[in-house]
């Protein structure tokens, strides 16, 4: 495989990880541990802009080298767990230009030898994907996509995909429709309602922190509308641009963070915050999450949450879960 590439391209870090396995891991794993190598998983997930194929020169400058993780359970790590780690602190120092961590050459909490339970513990809190209403509803939808991203290069054993595979399933439908219902309100009150009653009583600033409230809600409800996991704030944005509903709403949604509250730009962000409320509602209409017929959002917003079927998650506050 040529991996030379002009200075205008760049090689995201999962495929640099993936190629490190192919040459120096998979190696390593046939010739030292064949004997246990089908119950091995191998890839790069979890934590990181890498993970999630956001990564850029800037995030180079902390936490990013050329590992990658072995997913092994709970029960083979007490039979050969110190030996593979040991294995995998003797791969090369540097690939490709990055060089590996010399204060935890065997990989840190990133890389290197993994339980699988305990990556699922890390990021969900338990070792298996939320089994219950309770779980699905306050586990935030970042340690959800931290849990089910990246890719896994091999897996043979197959107990880190199960339970990622339930991950990317996404949410059930009424913690979809209850979480988007929590959302939806609250666009309705920090949009529809507050921020002009703030501009009306020229506290600017209060009616900044309103239209915050309302991009932040409405970005959470891009992803929901799409099934996906929202990922950490910092990449909110860059996410929406892969989402197939409503994703390029993201322009509009950081202009209305970016202008100040003046008279002009305030009669602009109210018209705005409108048509955004109606994009929303026709897509609620054409999905059947909704059966009111207004420009309400918060009239929508309890629509959504009618079609709930689960009563103890119907009758919650309907701001729960956001």
């Amino acid at each position: 495989m040529n991996l030379r590439r002009s200075p205008r391209e760049f090689m995201r870090g999962i495929e640099i990880s993936k190629e490190f396995y192919l040459q120096y891991g998979r190696p390593m794993l046939e010739a030292e541990f064949s004997d246990v190598i089908d119950r091995i998983a191998v890839g790069l997930c979890g934590e990181g802009s890498e993970c999630l194929g956001f990564d850029d020169e800037i995030s180079r400058d902390h936490d990013f080298d050329a590992g990658f993780c072995l997913f092994i359970t709970e029960e083979d790590e007490k039979k050969f767990g110190f030996r593979l780690e040991r294995a995998y602190s003797k791969l090369p120092r540097e690939f490709m230009g990055l060089k590996r961590s010399l204060v935890s050459p065997v990989g840190g909490n990133r890389h290197g030898v993994i339980t699988v339970e305990g990556f699922y513990k890390k990021h969900l809190g338990a070792p298996t994907a939320p089994n219950t209403a309770e779980r699905w509803l306050y586990t935030p939808p970042s340690a959800l996509l931290a849990a089910s991203n990246g890719e896994v290069f091999c897996d043979p054993l197959g107990a880190f995909s199960s339970v990622r595979q339930r991950l990317i399933s996404g949410y059930p439908e009424d913690i979809r429709r209850k979480k988007l219902a929590a959302h939806t309100v609250i666009m309705a009150q920090s949009g529809q309602y507050n921020y002009p009653r703030c501009i009306a009583r020229g506290e600017r600033g209060a009616a900044q922190l309103a239209v915050f409230e309302f991009v932040r809600h409405a970005i959470s409800a891009v992803y929901l509308l799409n099934n996906k996991y929202e990922p950490f704030y910092k990449w909110a944005y860059r996410g929406m641009e892969k989402l197939p509903k409503l994703g390029n709403l993201g322009e509009a949604l950081q202009g209305l963070t970016e202008l100040d509250n003046s008279d002009k730009n305030a009669r602009e962000k109210s018209a705005a915050i409108e048509e955004i409320g109606k994009i929303f509602i026709d897509i609620f209409l054409a999905e059947g999450l909704t059966k009111s017929t207004c420009f309400d959002l918060e009239r929508h917003a309890y629509s959504i949450l009618d079609g709930v079927m689960d009563a103890n998650l119907r009758n919650m506050h309907i701001m729960e879960g956001a």
